[in-house]
């Protein structure tokens, strides 16, 4: 039972942990900062929030189950009261000497709610459950502990094979030999003169309690020899918006063949005619128009073909302005759009993978939903192997979901807000 009782101004407070091994309060200070352990934030509707003497901002722990915390470092601190999960009964008790501090920020980095959890307790109210999760965000970037789950993650699906990808007369159509599509969820080519295979796989992100699902197929960059693949694939999956997440060369190299006409140009393409009819350079991006003509079947379609230039050669970009910018764009441009559109960079996994994170992330926010990006990867793992490539890539996404919501740049639509 959640109790206390008053002697020389402290008081003992008494906590046991939520479903999820929760107690919902962060503490600041130790030995090693020469600075007190004060509570710095208490989670609302947590056993820290609800325990009666409630735990307050500000207030200096000075015993933990018994034990003078006098002298103790912050981490030292954080695992005493960790550990009291593993007590029988599973319970803390914390002498506290109330609200000895007036909450001006100490520069030093938050817990996540000790301790460590990945998802928002069930008892949070729905209203403030996504300022839940980007609290819980932001915590877990401070801590380390959002990259170090997110490195622990599968890179590729257990038990998903990929044996298409590898048959003999494939391996050509593959531009890195060690990434290729699930055979699950791979694009399969109907009109194939050379086979029905290429590298490229169906992402589909739902969007709960809104209906929506983003259809992406996220491939590589076109080879010389998949050029013509690749604008069937755009035919058959009836895409209109082409989305290219890196330029053709970087550091000397490849990175993805020109698979498109210069401008006023054509290019043909067996019974496929490309058309470039409108091209404009902005510092970060190229917007292009095509037009995709099935001489065949004697029919015209349009085409957007958007490229974003200022991804650097090496790491992510220092600041995300450009490229929130530039998905603010690819949305704009998805509007009404129920058709797959097709992402790619070069191998088809880490900036593809950036962008489709960050516009689900997007979408999940303006539907007032929790935003648990190692919960998106999953899902987008599970479509496609190793999407979001490398730890500066996760970290990079996660701080822009944070200033698109700190800055209110999307924010819940009216219909969601609750």
């Amino acid at each position: 039972a959640n109790g206390h009782e008053e002697s020389q101004g402290l008081a003992t407070i008494k906590m046991k942990p939520d479903d999820q091994g929760r107690f919902g309060f962060n503490v600041k200070g130790g030995a090693d900062q020469n600075l007190p352990i004060l509570v710095s934030r208490v989670a609302p509707n947590t056993p820290a929030d609800t325990c009666i003497p409630r735990l307050t901002e500000g207030d200096q722990v000075l015993m933990i189950n018994g034990r003078d915390v006098a002298g103790l470092t912050h981490d030292q601190v954080v695992k005493l009261i960790r550990a009291s999960r593993d007590r029988h009964p599973a319970e803390l008790v914390l002498t506290v000497r109330p609200n000895v501090y007036a909450g001006e920020d100490v520069e030093e980095p938050d817990f996540q709610y000790i301790p460590d959890a990945d998802h928002v307790s069930s008892k949070v109210p729905r209203s403030d459950v996504l300022a839940e999760s980007m609290l819980l965000l932001s915590d877990g970037l401070e801590s380390g502990a959002a990259i170090a789950r997110f490195d622990q993650l599968y890179r590729k699906k257990p038990g998903m094979s990929m044996n298409i990808a590898k048959l003999p007369e494939n391996l050509n159509k593959n531009r890195y030999k060690d990434i290729s599509p699930y055979d699950s969820t791979r694009v399969i080519l109907h009109g194939g003169s050379n086979g029905d295979y290429i590298n490229a796989s169906h992402v589909n992100m739902e969007i709960p309690t809104s209906g929506i699902v983003n259809r992406y197929i996220a491939c590589q960059g076109p080879l010389p020899n998949t050029t013509m693949n690749f604008w069937l694939m755009v035919w058959e999956q009836q895409s209109t918006l082409v989305v290219m997440v890196t330029t053709l060369m970087e550091r000397g190299r490849s990175k993805c063949h020109k698979y498109w006409p210069n401008l006023y140009d054509t290019l043909e393409l067996g019974p496929l005619r490309v058309t470039c009819i409108r091209e404009q350079e902005k510092s970060s991006f190229v917007f292009r128009e095509f037009t995709l003509i099935n001489n065949d079947k004697k029919e015209e379609r349009h085409i957007t073909h958007m490229q974003y230039t200022a991804w650097p050669d090496h790491g992510v970009p220092d600041e995300p302005s450009d490229f929130l910018e530039f998905v603010y764009q690819v949305r704009q441009n998805r509007i009404g759009m129920v058709d797959s559109a097709i992402v790619h960079c070069s191998a088809g996994i880490g900036r593809t993978g950036v962008l489709i994170l960050m516009e689900t992330a997007m979408c999940l926010i303006e539907a007032n939903e929790p935003v648990y990006p190692l919960d998106i990867v999953k899902a987008m793992r599970d479509q496609r192997a190793m999407l979001i490539q490398t730890i500066s890539q996760y970290k990079f996404v996660c701080e822009a979901i944070l200033k698109v919501y700190n800055e209110k740049i999307v924010k819940p639509l009216k219909e969601y807000q609750r």
